[in-house]
C-alpha cells in the first residue's frame, strides 16, 4: 500500500466520521429565528464554498510548484484541485440560489457576491477547458499553470465583496472582520463539523483523482472491439512472412 493510499484511507474514515457528527449536530441545532428551517442550508452552502476556496488555493500552489520544477505530478494536482473547486463552487451557487429564493424571494439578483462567485466559476471552467483542448501536453500544462496562478486573483474579490460593496448577501460567517462568528454556539459547532467533513471529503476526492490521472490509460476499461471483423490479410497469424494466404476458391479448387 502506497503512502497516497494510506492517506486516502485515513481521509475517508475521517470524512465519514465528521459527516455523521455534522448531521447530528445540524439536526439538533436550533433554526434561525428569522429564516426558519431554510437557514440549515448553511451547513452545506458554507462548507461547499469553503472547500472550493481550498481547492482553488491548491491550484495556485500546485501551479507555482509546477512552474518552478516542471514535474508533471504537480500539474496533476492542479488539475484535480480545479475539478473539485468547480464542483464545489457550482454547488455553493446552486444552494445559495435556493436560499435566496426563500429569504429574498428571488432566485437570482445582480448582487456583488453572486456575480463575483459566478465569474469565479466561469474562470475555472475556462481553465479546465483550456486543459482539455490543448494538443501539446507540455505547452498545455505550462499555460494552465500560468492561468491557475492568475485565476486565483478572483478569490479575495469574491470573499470580500460583501465587505467592499453594498450587497444583499450577509457578511462572511467565517474569515470576516469580526473574529467571533455571528451565530449561536450550537450552530457554529455544527458548521465546524460540516466544514471538516467537506474538507476531508474534498481531500479524498483530490487524492483519488490524482491517482487516476497518474495512470497512463486512466481507469481500467475493456479493450475496444473492432468495428468489423478482420480480413484474412489483416490477421497477423495469417499475414506473417512465410504464411501463404489462399482464397476460398483456391482452397476448393474452383477456378476464378
Amino acid at each position: 500500500m502506497t503512502d497516497l493510499q494510506r492517506a486516502r484511507r485515513f481521509l475517508g474514515t475521517g470524512a465519514l466520521s465528521a459527516a455523521a457528527a455534522a448531521a447530528v449536530l445540524a439536526g439538533t441545532a436550533p433554526a434561525d429565528a428569522v429564516q426558519g428551517v431554510a437557514q440549515k442550508l448553511m451547513y452545506v452552502h458554507v462548507p461547499a464554498a469553503w472547500t472550493a476556496y481550498l481547492a482553488f488555493t491548491g491550484v495556485l500552489v500546485a501551479s507555482l510548484v509546477y512552474l518552478r520544477t516542471g514535474r508533471q505530478r504537480w500539474d496533476r494536482w492542479a488539475a484535480a484541485c480545479a475539478e473539485l473547486g468547480v464542483g464545489m463552487m457550482a454547488l455553493a451557487i446552486a444552494l445559495g440560489s435556493v436560499w435566496g429564493r426563500v429569504t429574498w424571494g428571488i432566485w437570482w439578483t445582480w448582487d456583488a457576491r453572486l456575480v463575483t462567485a459566478a465569474a469565479l466559476l466561469l474562470v475555472y471552467i475556462g481553465y479546465l477547458a483550456a486543459r482539455a483542448l490543448g494538443i501539446d501536453p507540455d505547452r498545455t500544462s505550462r499555460r494552465a499553470a500560468v492561468l491557475g496562478v492568475l485565476a486565483f486573483a478572483m478569490l479575495p474579490l469574491v470573499h470580500f465583496s460583501v465587505i467592499w460593496w453594498r450587497t444583499l448577501h450577509q457578511p462572511p460567517t467565517l474569515l470576516g472582520p469580526d473574529p467571533t462568528p455571528p451565530i449561536a454556539a450550537s450552530m457554529a459547532l455544527a458548521l465546524a463539523a460540516a466544514m471538516l467533513a467537506f474538507t476531508l471529503t474534498g481531500a479524498w476526492v483530490v487524492t483519488r483523482r490524482v491517482s487516476l490521472l497518474a495512470t497512463p490509460a486512466g481507469p481500467r476499461s475493456p479493450a475496444p472491439r473492432p468495428d468489423r471483423p478482420a480480413t484474412l490479410a489483416e490477421r497477423p497469424d495469417l499475414s506473417a512472412p512465410g504464411v501463404e494466404v489462399q482464397s476460398a476458391d483456391e482452397r476448393t479448387g474452383v477456378p476464378a
